[in-house]
């Protein structure tokens, strides 16, 4: 029995498991969450050194501990976990004591976790070794949408937050290890929920406070608030242009932005290469004039269309600054685009937050401004290619001739002995 190709096997079986029994409901407990547990059960079994024996015990458990969920429902899927595990097993001809141990450590995670020695405590934290991460935000989201999928469980907002609340300080790890590891991430993550859960307290109370004094407006929002009509609340919101619209402006100005940077590194080129060229020219060729007088003329077409060359280069990446300035008349009426850093750049910090949140407030001048940047944008690309088409044209005929040149000069008017 040598325990790494077993475990090797237990990864291809698991795998296989879930590609072939697709759940897209399973949003939280998939193959993703399996192999988070897997990576955490061997970094708390390599801590705590176990023999070869622990080691297979501890991962095949992991690889295993949720494939009960692709065969049935999320109750008990423990127990389906440790079944299919004893058949994959008896497969390998793993010994029945080796068997326990890892049906022991997948029963154990079942909440509440009541693990009774050390391998099984070493499943069960890593089972939840989210809790203490810096993905705790997300895994939790993806927990509370799959109980919406699977279980048909609604949770309010502030429900869940509880829940979460009640989870966690309900919850200990049970290893050493794991506590010192995973228990300080375990607790910021706790204060984070603490604090949120305050704060839509807080916010509700002053709705409550607000519907005491009879404030109609407020009191709407609070009813439609409670009964989770959001049919409602979209009808009292601005109309906004469609997801479509607003992909065809973030794609059409990461297209200009990208052609700008294109048009850039090709300038970046041809300034650098010719500059090489020159430097040739002035260090090696002039200096041999004396002797090769027919390399005159050649060399100085050379030259000429390099410097040519630069310049049009230069000119298409040479930055406009603008005045960096607007004033109240202009954002009052639309005529100064502050998506444009050259149109704010020399205003104070409150001068341009007032701007901005009037042009936010106003949805025609905000994407009456988008278009305007886009617009620009492609005003200076047209400029940038039309130089860069002037200066490739420039150093494609230019390095002709000269070829050309050279040639007559070396056939026709040998050098000067």
């Amino acid at each position: 029995m040598e325990p790494g190709i077993i475990i090797a096997a237990a990864k291809q079986f698991i795998t296989k498991q879930y590609a072939e029994h697709p759940h897209p409901t399973l949003v939280y407990h998939n193959l993703t969450h399996t192999q988070q547990v897997v990576k955490s059960a061997a970094q708390l079994a390599a801590h705590y050194h176990l023999s070869e024996e622990e080691m297979l015990t501890v991962m095949v458990a992991a690889w295993f501990h949720d494939i009960g969920y692709l065969y049935g429902e999320g109750t008990g899927h423990e127990a389906r976990s440790a079944e299919m595990a004893h058949s994959f097993l008896t497969a390998q001809e793993v010994p029945e004591h080796i068997q326990l141990a890892v049906a022991g450590c997948i029963l154990a995670t079942q909440i509440p976790q009541q693990p009774k020695n050390l391998l099984e405590q070493i499943v069960c934290d890593a089972d939840l070794s989210h809790l203490g991460s810096k993905d705790f935000k997300d895994r939790n989201k993806l927990l509370r949408h799959e109980l919406a999928l699977v279980q048909h469980k609604e949770f309010t907002g502030e429900e869940w937050t509880a829940n979460s609340i009640s989870f966690l300080e309900n919850h200990t790890y049970h290893t050493a290890y794991a506590n010192a590891l995973l228990r300080p991430g375990k607790e910021e993550n706790l204060e984070k929920l603490r604090e949120k859960l305050a704060g839509k307290q807080a916010k509700h109370e002053k709705r409550l406070v607000a519907l005491d004094n009879d404030v109609p407006a407020l009191k709407a929002a609070v009813e439609k608030d409670d009964k989770g009509d959001k049919k409602d609340k979209k009808k009292d919101k601005p109309a906004k242009p469609d997801r479509g619209v607003e992909t065809m402006f973030r794609t059409t100005s990461t297209n200009h932005i990208r052609l700008s940077s294109m048009a850039d590194s090709k300038a970046h080129i041809m300034i650098s290469v010719n500059s090489i060229i020159i430097s040739v020219l002035l260090s090696v060729l002039f200096r041999k004039l004396d002797d090769y007088p027919s390399f005159i003329i050649p060399g100085l077409i050379f030259l000429a269309t390099s410097v040519t060359t630069i310049v049009f280069s230069v000119l298409a990446t040479r930055p406009n600054v603008s005045a960096g300035k607007f004033n109240k008349d202009d954002i009052e009426h639309q005529r100064t685009n502050l998506l444009f850093f050259g149109n704010f750049h020399k205003m104070p910090l409150e001068d341009y937050n007032w701007g901005m949140m009037q042009m936010m407030n106003n949805s025609d001048y905000l994407y009456g401004s988008m278009i305007k940047d886009i617009y620009y944008l492609g005003v200076v690309l047209g400029k940038k290619y039309r130089l860069l088409h002037k200066a490739y044209n420039v150093f494609m005929f230019g390095i002709v001739l000269s070829v050309v040149a050279f040639t007559i000069a070396a056939i026709w008017f040998p050098n000067r002995q």
